[in-house]
C-alpha cells in the first residue's frame, strides 16, 4: 500500500483569494498570445477560486508529492525550484531558477524541491473550481530515488 507523502520544511500562507462566475481572457498582439478559460461546463454553475499564496521551503526541504485540480502560475522569488513529475520516468528535473516563472497545469502528480543552500520562496497564483480542495497529497509514484 503506496501513503500519501507530507512536505518537509515547507510553509503556505495564503496572501488573498476570490471567487469568480466566470474568468476568461483572451490577448493576441504582435507575437504573443494569451487565452485564459475558466468557466462551467453544463448546466451547475461552478465558480473559479482564485488564490495567491506564498511558499516557503528551507534548505533540503519538500512540497511533498502532491496534485492540484486547476492551473497554478509560479513565481520563483528567491532560492530554486527543483520540479519533478510522477509520470516522468526518468525523473528529469525542471530548474526554476529566482525570477523565473512556471505554469503547473493541474492534474499531474508532482513534486517541487529545494535542493540549493537558501530558502526558497515562490509566490503561486493558484486557479481552480470553488469548493474543491485546492491540493491532494499523492502517494509516492516510484518514479524518483528519493
Amino acid at each position: 500500500m503506496a501513503l500519501a507523502t507530507s512536505g518537509s520544511n515547507a510553509t503556505s500562507t495564503t496572501l488573498a483569494q476570490g471567487v469568480a462566475d466566470a474568468i476568461g481572457a483572451k490577448v493576441k498582439t504582435d507575437k504573443w498570445a494569451l487565452k485564459l478559460d475558466g468557466a462551467s461546463i453544463g448546466s451547475e454553475l461552478t465558480r473559479t477560486q482564485v488564490s495567491v499564496l506564498e511558499n516557503r521551503v528551507a534548505p533540503g526541504g519538500h512540497f511533498g508529492w502532491h496534485s492540484h485540480p486547476g492551473a497554478s502560475i509560479v513565481i520563483v522569488k528567491s532560492g530554486v525550484s527543483t520540479f519533478y513529475r510522477g509520470d516522468d520516468p526518468s525523473c528529469t528535473p525542471q530548474v526554476h531558477p529566482a525570477g523565473t516563472a512556471y505554469v503547473d497545469p493541474g492534474g499531474a502528480v508532482h513534486i517541487a524541491r529545494n535542493e540549493g543552500d537558501v530558502e526558497l520562496v515562490l509566490l503561486v497564483t493558484r486557479i481552480t473550481p470553488e469548493g474543491v480542495a485546492p491540493r491532494l497529497d499523492e502517494p509516492d509514484p516510484g518514479s524518483c530515488p528519493f
